[in-house]
């Protein structure tokens, strides 16, 4: 591998990278602490004493920092467009929607009578059936009601079938909260969280000019449906079950055993093409929707997807909502002290509406193929070492280890951004109505995904925008993706040690290689199927591992009384275990071929370094508010965990910083 001679060299910069924003400095460092027992503070400590949370933050570390630099690159690229100049369509469209985002002029005067026309479909019901064609099509402007369960901003209404991954196929979920997750509906630990937002729907629902009588009986009727559905959810770690959330049931069949729930109606009013099945996640879900349907009074029903109209509108609307629904949603739930200046709040809308659009005209500005080179070069190397491990593994019979090798050999890796953006023809924005911005953009997107259902997949789809921060691998795909976004310091940083790259971005492809083979991604085969193609005794081996893994860190806190779920963090935990054995050892053989590099460097060994950049990328600070919320819901551990068990868990890590052996077997499953 010539090519893995070369150091990593440079590539377009958005901004002066300052000293406390890099991957690795002796300045950030606690030297006084005992790396072998507290390396988290080793290699953090100065860095967490002097920053602190910014009070338009729920946190802040690494992620937050590269993030903050993005948007800002991001703000320059819409201020331009938005210049009443000559501009192409996707400057236009960009610029346009910018400036009806920053125009708060016409939002305070038009109050909520922008989004009137949706909220009288939420209104016009005397039925489960019209509740259903209601729904429908709310969720065809991207707002959930009863299903969904998203995240993010705009749901997916159509993903490969998990059996048959050439094919999309229409999925149905669990879904109707608008607090973070069932336990806040359910839990005394969440209590005052949900008096709150007792009084935050009647407080809205007044704001939208309901008598106190009504905003009342709007309340309750919200907490009757939301604690119904909460009620029959499932936990998130049940929610990883891939098997278990996975239910192919024909159309015919939903039809017969849901008698109020219209499925035919429901699909027909969302545009679903024919299908003859769709892929029920929680049938028991389903059971209960039904039976709700029927036992709530249609003006429950009404006055629930209302709220839902209310609450999805609710930070786009004039001052007293927006600020109102900061007030439950941030500054409550969350800990956020102030609202993020408003063209932060703009950029992020637009990201996630139009994101393709506005991400090539961040990549061209800001990425570039030599960039793109250098992670191909760490890619090979760290694949070359995981294929390698998946060879030699003393623990897996041959039968199941050639089946792994074959998954491996079609492995497939995207960098940077799309070979071709997506197109947004029929997205029509103007510079004066932000309400109507964003149904043009979440409608066209809805449209997008349903009429693609029961057709061939595009392989070459991203489902992160170019100026994401983050990283991640798709089963169905058998590939890992890498947006533009996250190829900077302090990840990728071409003006540092090699051995900091290797702790830091390579740790990242690592990581992500290695949810391939994690708890839920070894379920997948060679084509992306949800597919059983372990042994027996390979797969006890596999959870005997797991196990482990998940007591270990099932054992830690996150803050004081709200314990790490080891079950929901499984995969990520058995990612990041994984993902610095092998990143260390590709930097180990990046070494061996370049014995020029194997030399201490302000102070540290490659090795040490490799370690301490681990930990940089994972340094930060977060709102105990928000802590507890990511605790219950968040399939990832706590940043400080993630910044020490993997490298205290290394075989390595202790003879690096003391010489000497570990005594304490170390936990991790690749």
């Amino acid at each position: 591998m010539a090519a893995s001679k070369k150091t990593l060299s440079s590539t377009k910069k958005i901004s002066k990278i300052k000293d406390d924003e890099v991957g690795f400095a002796v300045s950030n460092m606690d030297l006084k602490a005992d790396p072998i027992k507290d390396f988290y503070i080793y290699a953090n400590g100065t860095w967490l004493k002097k920053h602190k949370i910014p009070e338009d933050k729920v946190s802040f570390g690494s992620f937050n920092q590269l993030y903050e630099k993005n948007q800002m690159a991001l703000k320059e690229i819409l201020k331009s467009c938005s210049k009443e100049t000559r501009r192409t369509q996707i400057e236009a469209m960009c610029g346009d929607f910018y400036k009806s985002f920053m125009d708060t002029k016409t939002i305070e005067k038009e109050k909520v009578s922008p989004i009137e026309p949706y909220l009288e479909v939420a209104k016009n019901i005397k039925s489960p059936k019209d509740a259903i064609k209601a729904a429908a099509e709310l969720d065809g402007i991207g707002i959930q009601s009863f299903l969904g369960g998203s995240n993010s901003f705009l749901p997916r209404k159509s993903m490969p079938d998990r059996k048959d991954s050439s094919t999309y196929a229409f999925y149905m979920n669990q879904g109707g909260l608008s607090l973070p997750d069932r336990s806040y509906y359910l839990d005394k630990k969440f209590e005052k969280v949900l008096s709150k937002y007792s009084k935050h729907l009647e407080t809205m629902f007044r704001l939208f000019g309901y008598s106190r009588k009504d905003a009342v009986s709007a309340r309750d009727a919200v907490l009757s449906i939301e604690k119904g559905l909460a009620s029959a959810s499932r936990s998130r770690a049940d929610l990883r079950d891939q098997e278990k959330n996975y239910n192919k049931i024909p159309v015919k069949e939903l039809v017969r055993k849901h008698k109020n729930f219209d499925f035919q109606l429901y699909l027909r009013t969302l545009k679903v093409p024919s299908v003859d099945y769709v892929i029920v996640g929680q049938p028991e879900f389903l059971q209960r929707l039904d039976k709700m349907l029927k036992e709530e009074d249609p003006s429950t029903l009404s006055f629930y997807l209302q709220w839902k109209v209310m609450n999805y509108f609710a930070p786009y609307l004039h001052e007293k909502i927006a600020d109102e629904n900061f007030s439950l949603f941030r500054k409550t739930l969350v800990g956020q002290v102030e609202q993020e200046p408003r063209w932060k709040r703009a950029v992020t809308l637009i990201d996630a509406t139009i994101g393709e659009a506005l991400g090539s005209l961040y990549v061209e500005k800001y990425f570039s193929d030599e960039t793109r080179k250098r992670m191909e070069v760490m890619l090979e190397d760290i694949k070359e070492v995981f294929k390698d491990r998946l060879e030699n593994l003393p623990w897996m019979t041959q039968e199941t280890k050639k089946r792994a090798l074959l998954k491996f050999s079609k492995f497939r890796a995207k960098i940077g951004h799309p070979e071709k953006f997506r197109e947004y023809r029929n997205v029509k924005i103007d510079k004066k109505h932000l309400i109507n911005n964003i149904v043009s953009a979440s409608s066209f997107e809805i449209e997008r995904q349903i009429s693609r259902i029961g057709k061939k997949v595009d392989r070459k789809e991203w489902m992160m925008t170019p100026p994401t921060v983050n990283a991640y691998f798709n089963p169905s795909g058998n590939e890992i993706v890498f947006p533009a976004g996250i190829i900077q310091p302090p990840f990728f940083n071409p003006d540092l040690d090699d051995a900091v790259n290797y702790g830091a971005i390579g740790g990242v492809i690592a990581h992500e290689i290695t949810h391939g083979f994690d708890d839920q991604g070894r379920q997948y085969d060679e084509e992306g199927n949800l597919k059983n193609w372990w042994g027996k005794s390979d797969l006890k081996k596999f959870n005997d591992a797991a196990e482990s893994v998940a007591k270990l860190y099932g054992s830690k806190e996150s803050v004081p009384g709200f314990k790490v779920d080891g079950k929901l963090t499984l995969g990520e935990n058995i990612a990041d275990l994984g993902a610095i054995r092998i990143a260390f050892e590709a930097l180990e053989r990046h070494l061996e071929r370049n014995p020029k590099l194997n030399k201490k460097t302000d102070g540290f060994t490659p090795e040490q370094k490799f370690f301490l950049s681990w930990a940089n990328i994972w340094r930060g600070l977060t709102r105990e508010e928000e802590a507890k919320r990511r605790v219950t819901i968040d399939p990832h551990a706590p940043n400080h965990l993630r910044g020490s068990l993997p490298p205290m868990n290394h075989p390595k890590f202790e003879e690096t910083f003391s010489g000497k052996k570990p005594r304490a077997k170390k936990i991790g499953v690749w």
